[in-house]
């Protein structure tokens, strides 16, 4: 089975040239066709916290959303949200919590494509950098304890600049941390803030900075993929 994997913060469809534009995220996630996308951001911090991405704009898409939100408005948890090319079952989705000084939280899904069952988890860490480690611990236990066990990818925005350091060592030398180049700010990227850490079963095709005309303005930072194949 291969599949494509994105993640992506849409910076709640605010792009570099300071307009909210959300078909123009849109736009980016069909450049990427991407099979199962995570993206940070995507609801409104205020208020009802409604989803930048409108439904009726989503459902002319490829993807269907992993129904995650505790809000009637949103589409995801503290802006985390999946969506999953429609061919994919979605067996169980779930917010999760996080230890946080600010608003940050984590989605999860159990999915199956081709017959093969994997999980996901999306997610956004801590800016300051104190509870980060603590929030990848929480993942890394709510993996542990998840039923049945199968492969698994963890995505997002890691908020850390170090590669080898720092709360990334939550996980353990067994796991692979794809971090494919640098991805903010979108203009002119130094920073590889965005991530994949999978599990062992997978194997990487390839791993790249989504880069185009569009992605370098939609958002502040570039979206990051991976081709995997579970044997």
């Amino acid at each position: 089975m291969q599949l494509k994997f994105a993640s992506y913060n849409i910076h709640k469809a605010i792009g570099a040239d300071r307009k909210r534009d959300p078909m123009r995220i849109i736009s980016v996630l069909r450049e990427m066709d991407a099979d199962v996308i995570a993206l940070q951001e995507a609801d409104l911090r205020l208020g009802q916290r409604a989803t930048v991405l409108p439904r009726a704009a989503l459902q002319d898409t490829d993807w269907k959303v992993v129904e995650v939100a505790r809000r009637p408005q949103s589409i995801g948890w503290h802006g985390n949200a999946l969506l999953v090319r429609r061919s994919i079952e979605i067996m169980h989705g779930q917010a999760l919590d996080l230890p946080t000084l600010e608003p940050r939280g984590a989605v999860s899904a159990e999915l199956v494509a081709q017959g093969k069952r994997f999980r996901v988890v999306g997610m956004h860490l801590d800016l300051s950098g104190f509870r980060r480690r603590e929030q990848l611990h929480a993942v890394i236990d709510h993996l542990a304890e998840a039923r049945p066990r199968c492969p698994e990818v963890v995505m997002g925005d890691y908020n850390q600049w170090q590669l080898s350091r720092g709360a990334i060592r939550a996980f353990s030398k067994d796991w692979r941390m794809l971090a494919p180049g640098p991805t903010f700010p979108s203009r002119r990227p130094i920073g590889r803030l965005d991530r994949m850490a999978i599990s062992p079963s997978w194997d990487v095709v390839e791993q790249n900075v989504h880069r185009s005309t569009l992605s370098h303005i939609a958002s502040d930072h570039l979206p990051v993929t991976a081709t995997l194949i579970l044997p």
